[in-house]
């Protein structure tokens, strides 16, 4: 099972959560282009924390599913991976462009042509670090959405669009791809990650490193907590109001009980301690 929830990124629901209308998955490239600037006179790029807080407050009716700081890495996620986001322009009558595939996840990346920072001017997306791209990458593509691009990979601001493509296949698409809309953005996106190892995963520790005299074992520290939390809240099931961290507290407790009963587990196959199926499905990465 994908996750919702793209893990490592802050997670900001914004609510208004709706369907997509299922077929090809797609994934869709745009740039914030918040602001106008040229070779001659590049302009500082808009801080993240702003942006952050335009697509959770006055700006979630075009808000995407997640922006990416292609600089620093951070990434936020307003929507789960499911539903519909509504960055696109959807004409009443036409494609359901923001439906329009099993899954239609919206990345915004924080850059405009000539921003700068710390100093340096950047034309280009793919002349910025890219930092966080390979897992981003990683998590679009275990949503079924193809490493192609059905229309061309982006080198340019130029429209191309053609419905039927749309239809049929999936795969990347930049904003000037995509039918009903006019923008032309995001010019360059980086190259398609390569898979050439598997992600290694904490393995079972046994029942005993989770309990101490049969009971919760609450109050032990240990980093394999904090991972495990943090799956546990991609997944869906965190219970947590602060945190997770290296205690084991009751909240993780709570969390990982929820988790086995989202699997299935009833009774006391649902208690804990975790137990190996579970834990290997958890996917807890090596700490």
């Amino acid at each position: 099972m994908s996750d919702l929830w793209l893990p490592g990124a802050e997670r900001l629901d914004i609510g208004d959560h709706a369907p997509t209308d299922g077929g090809p998955a797609k994934a869709i490239a745009h740039i914030t282009w918040d602001r106008n600037a040229t070779k001659a006179k590049p302009q500082d790029l808009v801080p993240y924390a702003n942006l952050r807080s335009y697509f959770s407050g006055g700006g979630r009716a075009s808000a995407p599913h997640i922006l990416w700081d292609p600089f620093t890495g951070r990434m936020v996620q307003f929507l789960p991976a499911n539903s519909r986001s509504k960055s696109l322009a959807d004409r009443a009558g036409g494609t359901r462009t923001n439906r329009a595939g099993s899954v239609v996840l919206q990345i915004e990346a924080l850059f405009f042509p000539w921003c700068r920072v710390n100093g340096k001017a950047y034309e280009k997306l793919t002349d910025t670090p890219c930092k966080g791209w390979d897992e981003l990458n990683a998590w679009v593509a275990s949503w079924g959405v193809a490493n192609s691009w059905p229309m061309g990979k982006p080198n340019g601001f130029t429209g191309k669009r053609d419905e039927r493509i749309w239809r049929m296949r999936s795969g990347w698409y930049a904003h000037a791809h995509v039918p009903e809309n006019d923008h032309t953005d995001p010019g360059t996106w980086p190259d398609f990650t390569v898979i050439t190892k598997k992600p290694a995963f904490e393995p079972y520790p046994g029942a005993h490193f989770f309990v101490k005299d049969s009971r919760p074992a609450l109050g032990k520290s240990s980093p394999i907590f904090t991972a495990m939390g943090k799956r546990l809240v991609a997944v869906g099931c965190g219970k947590y109001k602060v945190g997770p961290g290296p205690v084991l507290g009751q909240a993780d407790v709570d969390s990982y009980e929820a988790f086995q009963r989202k699997l299935g587990f009833t009774g006391s196959d649902a208690k804990w301690p975790p137990g190996p199926t579970s834990w290997n499905k958890l996917k807890v990465p090596k700490v």
